[in-house]
């Protein structure tokens, strides 16, 4: 499954799809000079698409809107815990600095932990995450985030670790197998709100009494026509194409 979460990465990376038209017309232009024409020109085409912000913010905000923002002192005290899922550190090789985290693009998984603890400081932190790299070395993402919550002054005690898993999947099965974590109480799924239905699809799957928290809302509640970035563009038709691509085979699997 990590392998083909691995796959499925490449196939979502619009700028991918470029590259094989042009290296299709590459390869025909001798031989069907119209035709790699018309691929050449097709990779334009889709390379300018690309970069205009509502048509994947569109997509973002279907998936953002499935769970709504809530705010830390909404009434969910009955819950034990919040499941942090990793995603927001740096790969191990960036973290250069000892005493300073590297966090990437979806921070707000692991900076919005602590305004929660303030209205809620009796919840028990379970941070979820392994090594998601491919041939990945150093500190686990787990272990890096023990590093980061520390310097936030998280108590060690209330600090839980899950630091085996890879993929969605294996932090729902994985994190409840850790000794004295019960999944049957209710428990708060802190995560990018982008991936908050596949996130909730799996741990529910996997037998969770999870609560939605979600974070890092990336698409706001409209985009200016006008909004146009190539590289931005790219970025967020990659995580909207993963996330839908990522819950259908889920489902297809049985693991939503």
């Amino acid at each position: 499954m990590f392998l083909a979460s691995k796959f499925m990465s490449f196939l979502t990376q619009p700028l991918a799809w470029v590259a094989c038209l042009m290296t299709l017309g590459i390869l025909l232009a001798r031989r069907r000079p119209a035709v790699a024409r018309r691929l050449n020109v097709a990779a334009l085409g889709l390379l300018l698409v690309l970069g205009w912000e509502p048509l994947p913010n569109a997509a973002l905000r279907y998936l953002e809107n499935q769970y709504p923002a809530t705010t830390p002192n909404d009434s969910q005290t009955h819950a034990v815990g919040v499941i942090v899922l990793g995603g927001a550190l740096e790969s191990a090789y960036l973290w250069n600095h000892p005493g300073q985290s590297a966090l990437n693009e979806a921070a707000e998984r692991m900076t919005e932990v602590a305004p929660l603890l303030r209205q809620q400081p009796h919840l028990k932190v379970l941070f979820t995450g392994g090594e998601g790299e491919l041939f990945g070395t150093g500190p686990s993402e787990a272990e890096r985030a023990r590093q980061f919550f520390e310097a936030q002054g998280l108590a060690a005690e209330q600090l839980i670790l899950e630091s085996a898993s890879r993929t969605t999947y294996e932090n729902a099965v994985l994190s409840q197998q850790i000794p004295g974590v019960e999944a049957a109480k209710p428990w708060l799924l802190l995560t990018s709100a982008y991936h908050m239905p596949r996130a909730m699809a799996a741990f529910r799957r996997a037998g969770w009494n999870v609560i939605a928290y979600p974070v890092d809302f990336r698409s706001g509640s409209a985009t200016p026509w006008t909004q146009y970035s190539m590289d931005q563009g790219v970025k967020r038709w990659r995580l909207a194409l993963h996330e839908v691509l990522g819950l259908l085979a889920y489902r297809l699997a049985g693991r939503a």
